[in-house]
Parts: C-alpha cells; sequence; structure tokens
C-alpha cells in the first residue's frame, strides 16, 4: 500500500469515526472506545502532515 493510499484511507476513517461519534452518547463506552481511535487517527494524520483543522468536528 502506498502512503498516499493509506493517508486517503485514515482521511476517510478519521471523517466516519466522527460522524459516529457526533452520533453517539458521550458518556457511553462505546464513545469512550472511539474516542481512542480518534486519537489515534488525530496522531497518524497529523505526524504525516496533514491540516487537519477543517477535518476535525469533533475538536477534543
Amino acid at each position: 500500500m502506498t502512503e498516499k493510499e493509506m493517508l486517503k484511507i485514515s482521511v476517510e476513517e478519521f471523517s466516519r469515526l466522527q460522524s459516529y461519534m457526533l452520533s453517539a452518547d458521550k458518556d457511553s463506552e462505546t464513545y469512550k472506545i472511539m474516542k481512542i481511535r480518534y486519537i489515534e487517527l488525530k496522531v497518524i494524520l497529523t505526524a504525516s502532515g496533514v491540516n487537519i483543522t477543517e477535518l476535525d468536528r469533533i475538536k477534543e
């Protein structure tokens, strides 16, 4: 898998995950699990040089 493909998949997953998080109860275990992945994806995308300012709808 090329770096571009990996970035594309990560951006798509980040966007999809945020949609799920916005529809979930913030006090639920599911939300807490999703938040861990959200943070991981933010780190991956930021380290890869992606400006996530416009993509980040959760901002936690």
